[in-house]
């Protein structure tokens, strides 16, 4: 019996290391089959006319996206009508302070003022920089979604009071719906960065006021 434990001592330990050092084979095979500078999900990137598919990694495909940063017509026509477009905005909400009974809705005013009176300005920046005049051919602006009529603003001026909550929260709320259009539309169609990222702004910004809009009602 001392003989035979003295014997199967060595047999487990052999085996414990061997087990160990093919554990440890399997680990670096895994590892060296790993495509290098694969740090991230892939992107596919559609082919020209008659070529395949490719993919890269989500890092090449923004650096590629940097790089081709030249605005479109869409995002051109964008940052034209966002002007006007915020402008009636703020030609409505300047009426709230003697025209509205409610202190929550003045909190709102305020609220959309302070947020589209600055992006009017980042808008116009932009267009200046990028050599663009803001009035354009005027074309594009008869296409804006969610701008009030000239009869409506003169229902809302002559309006008072809960009349008046009532009227600007229906109006308000179709011109930021048309916001979000033309923001969801100049993602998909646009190609400049900064202008992507003034869209994404105006989404979550004016999807927010909504909400709360509705809450008011």
């Amino acid at each position: 019996m001392p003989f035979r434990r003295a014997y199967r001592a060595p047999l487990v330990t052999v085996s414990l290391a061997a087990l160990a050092v093919l554990g440890l084979g399997g680990c670096d095979s895994g590892s060296d089959a790993k495509p290098a500078g694969a740090t991230g999900p892939s992107v596919l990137v559609p082919g020209k006319p008659g070529e395949a598919n490719r993919t890269m990694s989500a890092e090449d495909a923004a650096r590629q996206r940097s790089d081709d940063d030249t605005p479109n017509s869409a995002d051109i026509a964008y940052a034209r009508m966002m002007i006007e477009h915020h402008a009636q905005a703020l030609e409505m909400t300047r009426l709230v302070p003697r025209r509205a009974e409610s202190s929550k809705l003045e909190k709102l005013a305020e609220r959309i003022a302070s947020a589209q009176g600055p992006e009017i300005e980042s808008m116009r920046a932009w267009l200046a920089e990028h050599g663009e005049d803001e009035k354009g051919d005027g074309h594009e602006h008869a296409t804006m979604p969610g701008m009030a009529s000239e009869a409506q603003l003169k229902k809302l001026d002559a309006a008072d009071g809960r009349q008046f909550d009532e009227l600007f929260l229906k109006l308000m709320i179709t011109h930021h719906e048309g916001a979000i259009t033309m923001a969801t539309d100049v993602k998909a169609h646009g190609n400049n960065i900064r202008i992507e990222e003034m869209a994404d702004d105006v989404v979550a910004q004016q999807t927010s006021e909504i909400t709360r809009m509705r809450a008011m009602q």
